[in-house]
């Protein structure tokens, strides 16, 4: 067992709610050091209800409690705002390789037309970034990396992945971010990068990101240093 202790920056306006923590999946927390024995896989949380709120830098503890055959654990977050979700989306893009693909998972509204526009903020594109639902493709090549932000939703059978010729696409370098994948298969190439959104009850959004590659531990793994150098 590998433990990583990361320091997180807490922005000056966060809620009770928002403050990181070390979370393990769904399972009730009675003690701060205290935890029922049916836990779910270790996660990477930064949300609590249990600690007060303060603008000091935290102290997050990250589990690696994994073989090489099992599999990663993710790395959740909470995003309490729009701005949170852009700047989620510029770290990930600060241990981007030149070549990577993200499955973007979530409902509609979830947030992922927004962390990619994040993500392309961070890579320096400084234009607009618009959903591809109609156009299944949106290219951004004025970037420190290109960027091929792909929508699969209005897909009625998986074969237009191939009929549309986007499989091209995935043969070269670049980030290629893909939201309703499962819309595509058995044709999409394997992600190296899942990454999750959801809409939080509490309010926000929450982000979860796994990786399924070596390339996509290599990015996950930066993105949580990230969490480190970006403390005030």
């Amino acid at each position: 067992m590998f433990v990583h202790i990361i320091h997180l920056p807490v922005a000056a306006g966060l809620q009770p709610g928002c403050q990181p923590s070390f979370g393990v999946g769904k399972a009730r927390v009675g003690d701060a050091n205290l935890v029922e024995t049916k836990l779910l896989p270790p996660c990477f949380d930064l949300r609590s209800k249990r600690l007060k709120v303060s603008q000091t830098a935290r102290r997050i503890i990250v589990l690696h409690a994994h073989s090489e055959h099992d599999s990663e654990p993710p790395a959740c977050l909470h995003l309490p705002d729009e701005n949170a979700t852009l700047a989620a989306g510029a770290r990930l893009a600060a241990g981007l390789p030149d070549r990577l693909r993200i499955f973007l998972l979530g409902d509609l509204g979830a947030g992922k037309t927004t962390l990619t526009r994040g993500l392309l903020r961070g890579l320096g594109f400084t234009g607009r970034v618009k959903s591809p639902t109609y156009t299944l493709v949106e290219p951004y090549k004025n970037s420190r990396i290109a960027v091929y932000h792909f929508d699969f939703y209005r897909f009625t059978h998986a074969e237009e992945f191939l009929e549309a010729g986007l499989e091209e696409y995935f043969e070269g370098d670049g980030i290629c971010l893909v939201e309703w994948p499962k819309l595509a298969q058995p044709y999409l190439p394997a992600a190296d990068l899942e990454i999750g959104l959801r809409i939080s009850a509490s309010g926000g959004r929450d982000l979860e990101l796994r990786a399924l590659s070596t390339e996509g531990r290599q990015c996950l793994e930066k993105f949580i240093s990230a969490a480190d150098t970006h403390r005030p």
